[in-house]
């Protein structure tokens, strides 16, 4: 391990959503504000969607803590369900393990859990994440659950947090009460070569590092454009690249380190499945002449048993077409005069 040759307490670059290793980019700061606004303020359905990787959930979990001490909190995982599932996972996750089956009798279930927190003073939120993965129906059932309120607030809070194509959901026809009921809608976005260097440093200095920067600019730059300024990416290639520089006795991780472990991640290097193209029926590609197409003897048909093409073949292939096609309509028509 490198945590001993890099003076570090504990892992920087961990692969869990730990709130403690948060580092609030100006995106992040203004979605987190937002969020906690909308909370405090009693908003009752939002919104928060990113690309994977860009620190939702540990962004999330930072949120929450705010509010641990004063309101009941579920935050759910399992997207990938029925409204049936999901209110058994919502009611496991408040406390209330049940085998009860009955749509109707576990939504007065909740209910109830819903007035008794309103009763003691407590806020009630619930966190969806992935929720790009819930079907419109379920989806359906969460805006229901919102109905819950009083004249003067809403009794629930909730939050939709999700990868881009949640939008693409949300904007359907079908779903327009649920959008129309989303106050407060946030994003995420990579960051840039600043904001990874800030993010990294950050991370090492919660890990027990104090030394001078551990990654040059150069091999910065190239980490970014690299890992798309993605968290989560940065995090697996810096824990290769400390990885790589412990072995190397490399206490500064420059650009060739860097350039390295860009080799060792190119997963494409793994590929053997080589794209092909399908390859058309000369009818497809070649003009009528005299409202009449070439006999299939003057086009060279595709290799037996052999559907497609690749790239390289296919142009050759096509190459072949074009000249055959020409020299028939040549013969066809005759010199002109």
């Amino acid at each position: 391990m490198f945590l001993k040759f890099y003076g570090l307490r504990e892992q920087p670059f961990g692969v869990t959503p730990d709130p403690r290793f948060l580092y609030l980019s100006p995106g992040h700061r203004e979605a987190l504000a937002s969020l906690y606004y909308g909370i405090e303020s009693g908003r009752g359905f939002m919104a928060l969607i990113a690309k994977p990787g860009t620190g939702k959930t540990t962004l999330l979990f930072h949120l929450l803590e705010k509010f641990r001490a004063d309101a009941r909190v579920a935050f759910l995982f399992q997207t990938q369900c029925d409204s049936r599932e999901f209110m058994r996972f919502l009611l496991a996750d408040l406390g209330c393990e049940t085998y009860e089956h009955d749509f109707v009798r576990m939504h007065d279930e909740f209910n109830k859990l819903l007035l008794q927190e309103c009763r003691a003073g407590k806020r009630f939120i619930i966190v969806v994440d992935e929720a790009q993965n819930l079907d419109a129906s379920v989806l359906e059932t969460i805006r229901l659950l919102s109905d819950f309120e009083t004249p003067r607030a809403k009794l629930l809070q909730i939050i939709l947090a999700g990868q881009p194509e949640l939008a693409d959901k949300l904007a359907r026809r079908n779903l327009s009460q649920l959008r129309q009921r989303i106050s407060l809608l946030s994003g995420l976005s990579p960051l840039s070569v600043e904001e990874s260097s800030h993010y990294v440093d950050h991370r090492l200095r919660i890990a027990g590092y104090s030394g001078s920067a551990l990654f040059d600019p150069a091999a910065m730059h190239a980490i970014t454009h690299f890992t798309e300024g993605i968290p989560r990416n940065i995090n697996n290639f810096c824990f290769n690249a400390l990885s790589l520089g412990c072995a190397l006795g490399e206490k500064v991780i420059g650009l060739s380190v860097v350039q390295e472990v860009i080799s060792d991640l190119d997963i494409t290097k793994h590929v053997t499945e080589v794209p092909s193209v399908a390859v058309p029926h000369y009818e497809d590609l070649a003009p009528a002449v005299n409202g009449e197409f070439p006999p299939s003897s003057a086009v060279r048909s595709a290799p037996a048993g052999k559907p497609t093409l690749a790239p390289t073949e296919a142009r050759s292939y096509m190459q072949q077409v074009a000249l055959q096609l020409r020299d028939w309509k040549h013969n066809v028509n005759g010199p002109k005069l």
